[in-house]
């Protein structure tokens, strides 16, 4: 029988000892394709207008029939469940308009889920995405990538007591996916305008009725791994690189 992982359900901010924690299985990257910049903006652009216009209509219409609130927010971004999970689909799907740290001057923190994610992450011009986990991320091969190794390195993680931390830069105009399994952790922050992620939850139903929730939101389906934000300063990606 697989053990619930939050102490408290439905609490938004609930955080555990770094101290004492360990990592699950590795998350895998795989790079999938670089666009032109003006391709990768329109893209970019369609899906962030998709959670844009979902948090416009949820705050000025009545609840959706579901009784689901869709539109949320993360620490990385604004969210918006595209598709719901139903009777007999455990699934959900979501896209997240990322937030810039540069405009902020803040980071999302270190975090994991009760539940495994499938993570597609998508930039456009001058904007790179700073992927972050406790253990080496591993960068999968793939068939159509050809914009040359991606850029690796590890640092330690702020107010950690010396954890280090292992970080995966997406360059501009591409498209990543990422596996991450139930427990494993992760941090995501982008620096730049142009950054969404389409999130599948293979579990959503599942996940939700093993941890005692009441209803779906991606702040209790989290467990943070610091009680505060740090400053933009601990994320950055470095310098921008040219886009294509």
């Amino acid at each position: 029988m697989t053990v619930r992982m939050k102490h408290s359900p439905d609490h938004e901010d609930e955080f555990h000892d770094l101290g004492a924690y360990r990592d699950g299985d590795p998350c895998r990257l795989t790079p999938l394709f670089r666009l032109p910049a003006a391709a990768a903006l329109v893209v970019v652009e369609a899906l962030a207008a998709v959670v844009r216009e979902g948090h416009r209509k949820e705050r000025s219409g009545p609840v959706p029939a579901d009784g689901i609130r869709r539109a949320q927010e993360f620490e990385e971004g604004d969210v918006y469940m595209v598709e719901a999970p139903f009777e007999g689909f455990f699934a959900d799907r979501y896209l997240m308009d990322f937030y810039d740290v540069t405009a902020r001057n803040i980071c999302s923190r270190m975090h994991l889920h009760t539940g495994l994610r499938f993570v597609r992450m998508m930039t456009g011009p001058d904007t790179t995405i700073r992927t972050s986990s406790l253990s080496p991320i591993r960068v999968m091969p793939s068939p159509t990538w050809a914009g040359g190794p991606l850029r690796e390195f590890a640092d330690r993680l702020p107010g950690a007591q010396g954890k280090e931390r292992h970080n995966v830069i997406v360059p501009p105009n591409c498209w990543v996916d990422m596996q991450i399994p139930r427990g494993a952790s992760h941090q995501f922050n982008a620096e730049g305008p142009y950054a969404v992620v389409d999130s599948v939850h293979p579990e959503e139903s599942v996940e939700t009725l093993r941890e005692g929730m009441s209803g779906y939101r991606m702040m209790a389906q989290t467990i943070f791994l610091a009680e505060a934000r740090p400053a933009a300063s601990t994320c950055l990606s470095g310098e921008v690189p040219p886009t294509a």
